[in-house]
Order: C-alpha cells, then structure tokens, then sequence
C-alpha cells in the first residue's frame, strides 16, 4: 500500500462501473478490480452489481477467505472520503453495451451449427444411397 494514500470523492469512484473500468469501496477503500473482473470467481455480474455504493456488507455477507482479503492488496488505490458517501442511493443498474443481434462472427456461428450437421447427414444419405446398389 501507498505510505500516502489518495482520498476519492464517491462521485468519482461511482463513474467506474463498468466491465472495463470498475472500481469498488469496500471498508472505507477503494479498490480498482478491473484487471480481477474476468478471474473472479463469482463472474464479473457481481463486481459490477457492486459498484456505486460501499460494498463492504457485499463482500462480508459472501465470506472470502484469508487469501481473497490478502490478494486486495494489489488492487488498493486509495481511501474514500466517508463524508462524500450517501447514506442512502437508489440503485443504478451498472452500463451494459447494447444487445446487438445481428453480430455478424456470432451470427455466422449459428448457422454454421445448423448447416454443418445437416451436410454431413446429406452426405451419409448420399454416399449410402449410391454404395447400395452398386
């Protein structure tokens, strides 16, 4: 840890709340587990579900072990200002890119699941069709 800690207001820290970007609060410090979102054991729906408020009743509740709480000290960048911590929030549901369905490499994918099978059955079809007779 720093010998001189930064202090971040809330507000800033609430702004990383997503995938790429995510900050957390929990017992009054400020962690930035991006680099831990996609190695997190409980996948990155529960970082982020954590985001924007203090998260320290989120973690506690879960009961990390020894070796969790050691492995924050990587990801520590700072003290929160307590006095810029709501009491309340409304709950702001974390910044998701929009479903796009027509992703063309997933899009290609499907059909080739569809289509891969059904060639390989019309060619069994095809090859027991003309070896029969002959």
């Amino acid at each position: 840890m720093a010998s001189d800690p930064k202090v971040h207001a809330f507000e800033e820290v609430a702004k990383h709340n997503k995938t790429k970007d995510c900050w957390l609060i929990i017992n009054g410090k400020v962690y930035d587990v991006t680099p831990f979102m996609d190695d997190h054991p409980g996948g990155d729906e529960v970082l982020l579900s954590a985001t924007g408020k203090d998260a320290t009743n989120d973690f506690e509740d879960v009961g990390h072990s020894d070796s969790a709480r050691e492995m924050m000290n990587k990801y520590y960048i700072g003290e929160i200002d307590m006095a810029t911590v709501p009491l309340k929030r409304k709950y702001v549901p974390p910044q998701q890119a929009h479903y796009n369905p027509d992703k063309t490499p997933e899009f290609v994918i499907k059909i080739l699941q569809f289509l891969v099978p059904l060639l390989i059955l019309g060619l069994a079809f095809a090859v027991r069709h003309y070896t029969k007779e002959k």
